[in-house]
């Protein structure tokens, strides 16, 4: 009875370990979870301030004059993206 008594003690105590190990690994996951969404956030912000920095380099270039073809192309797309969104602007405020 007692040997039984000294196993079920065993295993209780190997059971409790397990459960604040079970709750350390939660927490844990939680924190890295959020250290997660908070990179990401990081990196898209990084992403639109870089997006910022070479439309802002095309303006220059192109008042410079010292653009390549490839460059034109490009910039020309970035001029044809903000054109076309003043365009639905200016449907929308004309309903």
């Amino acid at each position: 009875m007692q040997e039984l008594q000294a196993h079920i003690t065993r295993v209780h105590s190997k059971l409790q370990a397990l459960l604040k190990q079970h709750e350390a690994l939660v927490k844990q996951h939680a924190k890295q979870q959020e250290k997660i969404t908070q990179l990401e956030k990081e990196r898209e912000d990084q992403q639109q301030k870089i997006k910022l920095l070479e439309e802002q380099q095309y303006i220059l270039k192109s008042a410079a004059g010292n653009m390549s073809a490839t460059e034109k192309k490009d910039f020309d797309k970035i001029i044809g993206k903000y054109i076309r969104e003043i365009d639905k602007c200016i449907a929308l405020l004309s309903e």
